[in-house]
């Protein structure tokens, strides 16, 4: 075999492997609300404010607590949510700056591959939110909204938090993407939009509690 097909291999065993284990680690922790927001924000943003104010809310609602593990919005997310009835989790990177794990995690996982990491992300997801944040945060946001859009998991509600913040991207997707043929009108549909911590938090929890219990996690059903 020659080296570098040899790297390849060794490569897929180590995703297998990192996938394997994301999955057996957090197989018994249900459902979870997935939270992402910038790292860069710290305990004197408001949106940290709102993240921790939030992540308490779900946790003493039942719902588990799903972050990047990292600081700042995710930091906010765990912090609120730790002690408070449910498990605070934190799906960390390693990352060249920015990322380090929080301490107000029940459960802390490291990741190497990007990809694994976001399919453990929507894997027990109740719902999505989402704070202001940079191109990861932008990532995760689209990577959800296309998953729902074609029906590859079961949709959840996907809330951003921040109309400051968002409307500009939002406006854009109405006025080019929508105008340009490139989404459907229902697309739009597919997030809220608000700045209410309890506007969020009732979003999420209506959608939760309509749900039949069926057991099944939320995987992509082409997985």
């Amino acid at each position: 075999m020659e080296p570098n097909r040899g790297r390849e291999a060794w490569r897929v065993l180590r995703i297998q492997s990192e996938l394997v284990d994301g999955i057996q680690h957090l197989s018994h922790i249900g459902p979870s609300v997935t939270v992402f927001g910038s790292a860069r924000l710290g305990p004197d943003s408001p949106y940290y404010q709102q993240a921790s104010a939030l992540g308490e809310k779900f946790a003493r609602a039942g719902l588990n607590v799903l972050t990047g593990g990292g600081p700042g919005i995710m930091e906010g997310a765990n912090r609120g949510a730790l002690g408070n009835g449910a498990c605070s989790i934190g799906l960390n990177i390693e990352l060249p700056h920015e990322q380090g794990a929080n301490r107000f995690q029940d459960l802390g996982l490291d990741f190497r591959y990007f990809f694994v990491r976001k399919l453990m992300f929507v894997k027990h997801a109740a719902g999505f939110v989402v704070f202001p944040g940079g191109f990861g945060t932008m990532d995760e946001l689209f990577e959800a909204l296309t998953l729902v859009q074609t029906r590859k998991i079961r949709s959840f509600p996907i809330v951003l938090i921040g109309t400051a913040y968002w409307s500009g991207l939002v406006d854009w997707m109405r006025e080019r993407m929508l105008e340009d043929g490139c989404i459907s009108p229902g697309d739009l549909e597919l997030f809220h939009l608000t700045d209410d911590v309890e506007d969020a938090f009732h979003v999420v929890m209506d959608a939760f509690r309509s749900e039949p219990e069926t057991g099944e996690d939320n995987l992509p059903n082409n997985v």
